[in-house]
């Protein structure tokens, strides 16, 4: 099924249509389009993943859309184009999107230290690993909104290292669900940071401290707020932190026991309501609804005459914030690429092992799912799937085949 094919009527009912064109008529080649769709087939028949969906725009209009394979690997439903997905950190782009309208509002500053919102950061220490043992040292500046927004806070994820750090988070109920957003971050904030602020990019739950700023200056439940300014605005309807029961069928599933390494696989569900709306990666959604985002994104922040965010802040956000004196560690970004305020940005058209364009910017989420802007050739991707293992490989194939089909 490719981009001329009609939309699932009762997905658009709910989620609008993009614009859709011959990819020719897009500067896209058709049979390389064609090529990559191959390619996933061929994947799909290994038992790489069960299924997937790709869109392709460029000009703002839709060139190619399809889905592929199966929706969940226990059923006979084929994937289908409004398919519902765990997002995972694709969460991370919306929610700081969410947090630059607040500032774009004049209610904080990105330099802003994190404790005038949440006060129990006041009192957070740097863990220091000496002589095999913890030790506490004052934070030598405080860390700010900005620290949040480009994971150089010092917090850290469970799952990014083994040390004294990682354990306290690991061994908390830092990953319940059942626990709200005020306590979640009060637990964070409860832990030794793993650096100084400012000094590393560690990948890190900031995301999800950045979602409870956004409740305490709004008033509102985080989900209240990104559906006020963000996924109402986008008609993004199918986006949530749940969704409901009558979409049961709709719902995209991994394999039960990965296919490289046969460990088992074990993704929340999509159908219950949780407590803790995760800033960093709770959202669920669709490839329409996540497209009608990332044209947002490309169109400079607004979307049939709703602004979302202003250009200028955008450009902000889209820009490298790390620079040559952050640390990053070798982890998550590849050679050639930095971090911006919620996306990660290339810097160099070389170095990395996969096409793209200087200013290129992107995140994914760790269940499979993937999406990148490419300004220079104005040109957007989304990519689905629910296949934790293979993400690195998955997000790197449609990179190389959806640039070979640029003309």
């Amino acid at each position: 099924m490719n981009a001329q094919a009609a939309l699932n009527p009762a997905s658009a009912a709910l989620t609008p249509p993009l614009p859709e064109a011959r990819p020719e008529t897009l500067g896209l080649s058709r049979a390389r389009l064609q090529a990559m769709s191959d390619a996933f087939r061929r994947e799909i028949d290994k038992g790489t993943v069960p299924g997937l969906t790709v869109l392709v725009a460029r000009r703002g209009q839709v060139g190619w859309f399809e889905a592929l394979g199966k929706q969940s690997p226990a059923g006979p439903a084929p994937m289908a184009r409004d398919s519902i997905f765990r997002i995972f950190s694709m969460t991370k782009p919306i929610v700081s999107v969410g947090i630059m309208a607040l500032v774009e509002d004049g209610h904080l500053l990105l330099g802003d230290p994190v404790a005038k919102f949440i006060p129990e950061f006041a009192d957070q220490k740097v863990g220091v690993v000496s002589g095999g043992k913890l030790e506490l040292v004052p934070p030598k500046r405080p860390m700010t909104v900005q620290d949040l927004l480009r994971h150089t806070s010092g917090l850290t994820y469970e799952h990014q290292g083994d040390g004294p750090v990682h354990k306290l988070y690991q061994e908390s109920r830092v990953r319940s669900r059942k626990i709200t957003n005020a306590e979640h971050a009060a637990l964070v904030a409860s832990f030794p940071l793993v650096c100084q602020p400012g000094d590393e990019f560690n990948y890190s739950r900031s995301t999800d401290i950045l979602g409870r700023i956004i409740e305490v200056v709004s008033g509102k439940s985080l989900g209240a707020f990104l559906t006020e300014r963000i996924l109402a605005p986008l008609q993004m309807a199918e986006t949530g932190f749940s969704t409901s029961e009558t979409n049961a069928h709709r719902l995209a599933e991994p394999f039960a026991a990965d296919p490289w390494t046969g460990d088992k696989v074990a993704l929340f569900n999509m159908l219950e309501q949780p407590v803790m709306e995760s800033g960093g990666g709770g959202l669920v959604s669709t490839t329409m609804d996540y497209a009608r985002f990332a044209l947002m994104l490309r169109s400079g922040g607004t979307l049939d005459g709703n602004r979302i965010i202003g250009r200028k802040t955008l450009e902000l956000m889209a820009s490298d914030h790390l620079g040559p004196d952050v640390k990053t560690n070798g982890t998550l970004l590849s050679p050639g690429h930095g971090f911006g305020l919620g996306f990660a940005v290339r810097r160099d058209a070389g170095i990395a092992p996969f096409p793209g364009s200087v200013g290129n910017y992107f995140w994914s989420g760790i269940a499979g799912t993937f999406f990148w802007i490419d300004p220079k050739e104005d040109l957007f991707a989304v990519f689905m799937s629910q296949g934790p293992g293979q993400r690195d490989f998955t997000r790197t194939l449609v990179r190389d085949l959806v640039y070979a089909a640029v003309e």
